[in-house]
């Protein structure tokens, strides 16, 4: 039997490719977490007969997820507002975490997949599994999973970005929008934004944030320069960043409260705007802001 160092080191080398699985099934950093810690507690109790501990362990996680996605979605029924998952800060070059093509706007539209079709379509459009082991993973034959990641991939392309936007002008963008979001200035979020802009603000019921989306041109400007009426806070920008692939930043803003700030951009222009408010989503970057 080998040793739990041994053990420990193949977990840990699969580590980041779990933790990557469980935020893309369950939306929820603590949530992948504890599946994430769960499966090691199975691993470690192994009696070292297992070949591929990639795939063991892929299998485990997936299942966990499975099992916890259920109850997850029936929370999500009562949440209070529009529902966001936890922003992911930070850049594919910096961070394994995010090393995949999937943006917060292709994560918003896995949801809308059972539970099923969104595992086999991760597994094997983004992690690029075989799909005997997805087959495994999922106890379905292969002609079955091939047939969920097919329904999978219809229901989300749309979602998937056309061109990509490069780092720079994303940042521009950004810096350009929080500044005038801040203001609100209307001239210049009428150059920013789409005329069909959707604005998405996540508070869980914890903090001040719209309870709908708020959708067009009109109500977005009515909306920031209200803000900026009845709100003496001036919101600060801690940083631009990279949140779940879309170009965005984090702020200190109206109340006082963290926030992030995702925008999806097409043709120059953002098309949706990702607020993230709820403080249990951001305990993570609070601890990295306490400890810079």
């Amino acid at each position: 039997m080998p040793s739990t160092d041994g053990r420990l080191a193949d977990f840990e080398a699969q580590r980041p490719r779990l933790l990557r699985l469980g935020y893309r099934m369950l939306g929820s950093i603590s949530e992948a977490e504890d599946v994430v810690q769960d499966a090691w507690l199975r691993w470690r109790e192994t009696d070292g007969g297992v070949d591929a501990p990639a795939a063991y362990l892929t299998r485990i996680v997936t299942r966990l997820c499975l099992d916890q996605i259920k109850s997850a979605r029936r929370r999500r029924e009562t949440y209070v507002g529009a529902w966001l998952p936890d922003p992911l800060v930070g850049s594919t070059e910096q961070d394994e975490t995010l090393a995949d093509d999937i943006t917060l706007s292709l994560m918003l539209a896995m949801e809308r997949l059972s539970p099923l079709e969104r595992a086999a379509f991760l597994l094997h459009d983004v992690f690029e599994q075989p799909l005997t082991e997805v087959a495994v993973t999922l106890g379905r034959d292969p002609p079955a999973v091939r047939q969920l990641a097919s329904r999978a991939r219809k229901h989300v392309q749309a979602a998937r970005p056309r061109f990509a936007l490069g780092r720079e002008e994303g940042e521009r963008i950004a810096r350009a929008f929080f500044a005038a979001a801040s203001s609100g200035d209307a001239a210049a979020l009428t150059s920013l934004l789409a005329k069909d802009v959707a604005i998405h603000s996540d508070g869980g019921g914890k903090v001040l944030a719209f309870l709908n989306v708020v959708r067009g041109l009109d109500r977005a400007l009515r909306l920031f320069q209200g803000l900026r009426r009845k709100h003496a806070f001036q919101p600060r920008l801690l940083r631009t960043a990279t949140i779940d692939g879309l170009p965005g930043y984090v702020s200190i803003d109206r109340g006082e409260v963290l926030q992030t700030t995702a925008l999806e951009i097409s043709d120059g222009v953002i098309t949706a705007i990702y607020i993230v408010r709820n403080p249990d989503k951001l305990r993570h970057i609070a601890d990295e802001l306490s400890q810079a």
